[in-house]
């Protein structure tokens, strides 16, 4: 077994990654988390048959390991280190997803398996027992609830997974207590966070630096202001992106909704920010867009201000989800990166919304895949 470890050594040696103190002493309770799940094997999982049902009569399955909460500032290495320990853990059922994408799945799921029993119906023990039969480990990047339907749902849904076994590892930038902490309904939330606590060990990444920043290759992206001047330097991106092929609109379906594109032409796509974030779109809807198309082109983006929270939202589930699908971005906004939402109003998770729009501005963004 090659242990994450010996890896990410290799990549400090080979100039890939730079050492940091901080990155090796998570790097050294992963490769503990890899040993210990390399014999473990949940009892969803057992070996089936009349030998293997009679040995589960007597025999009392292994506690699951402790799963990993990895949490931290943005730019830290959380995702690189947890898709190190994903590559080389030794488990054939696993599952490495966004948390946003894992949560879309996950409903559309849930709606189904509740149409198919009935009124009066109970799907999360189906559901879970789904889920687990396909990955028992499971590995979200960006753990996070961003409302009450989330916190019930996945209070009780992982109760479920963790009673069969799951083990879970995630990278979030907020502490298992600070999640859904002050919204409307956050009591009903406290026993889910308790289960956390007990089925995951929470680690704080302190690493050094914000690694995103500060590349030679870097070249921005993003233009300021929003004027006819920008405008006609993405008319010309636009032109080069599709080599000057005729464009069209375009209608994607998404659950049976259709999602008008105004500008079409292959693999590029160009949208008012009004058309993507001041309408009611989620994570399906952006999904979509970013698996059909491998350019977007961004016109018009606003300065945010704390009343303007539902498209804020909006704004960083696109983020989220374009960054995830190694989409090239070209904006024009009305502000800085770093003044697009100014700092003394943002909320916390804003910061990695800016920390990833940065990373996207890199020449080779979307050229080739990301080192996370």
């Amino acid at each position: 077994m090659n242990l994450p470890s010996n890896v990410y050594q290799a990549r400090v040696k080979a100039g890939i990654l730079k050492q940091d103190n901080a990155q090796q002493n998570v790097v050294m309770l992963l490769d503990q988390l890899c040993k210990s799940l390399s014999t473990y094997q949940p009892s969803v999982h057992s070996s089936g048959g009349m030998f293997g049902s009679f040995k589960s009569l007597w025999q009392k399955p292994l506690p699951p390991p402790k799963g990993i909460y990895l949490v931290g500032s943005v730019g830290r290495g959380k995702s690189m280190l947890m898709d190190l320990f994903y590559e080389q853990v030794p488990v054939q059922h696993k599952l490495r997803t966004h948390f946003h994408i894992f949560m879309q799945d996950t409903y559309k799921r849930f709606h189904t398996l509740k149409q198919q029993s009935g009124k009066g119906g109970d799907p999360i023990p189906d559901l879970a027992k789904e889920l687990a039969q396909k990955a028992w480990l499971l590995c979200f990047d960006e753990f996070q609830i961003n409302d009450i339907a989330d916190a019930v749902l996945l209070g009780r849904l992982f109760e479920q997974l963790f009673a069969l076994g799951v083990v879970v590892v995630a990278t979030s930038n907020v502490k298992i207590e600070g999640l859904f902490q002050n919204r409307p309904g956050s009591d009903a939330f406290k026993p889910f966070i308790k289960v956390l606590s007990q089925q995951m060990t929470q680690i704080e990444l302190n690493a050094a630096q914000d690694y995103r920043l500060g590349r030679p290759e870097d070249e921005k992206r993003w233009l300021v202001p929003c004027n006819q001047e920008n405008k006609e330097r993405l008319d010309h991106v636009f032109l080069n992106e599709t080599h000057g092929r005729p464009v069209k609109e375009e209608t994607l379906m998404v659950m049976g909704r259709a999602l008008h594109v105004p500008c079409a032409c292959g693999v590029v796509a160009r949208f008012s920010f009004q058309d993507l974030c001041d309408v009611a779109l989620g994570v399906g809807d952006y999904l979509v867009l970013a698996q059909r198309f491998k350019t977007i082109i961004l016109d018009d983006i606003p300065q945010f201000n704390p009343e303007n929270m539902n498209v804020i939202e909006r704004f960083t589930m696109l983020i989220d989800v374009l960054y995830e699908q190694n989409v090239k971005l070209y904006v024009s906004a009305e502000a800085d990166l770093e003044e697009i939402y100014r700092k003394e109003d943002r909320r916390a998770f804003f910061e990695r919304t800016i920390s990833r729009l940065n990373e996207m501005q890199g020449q080779n963004w979307g050229i080739t895949m990301r080192g996370r």
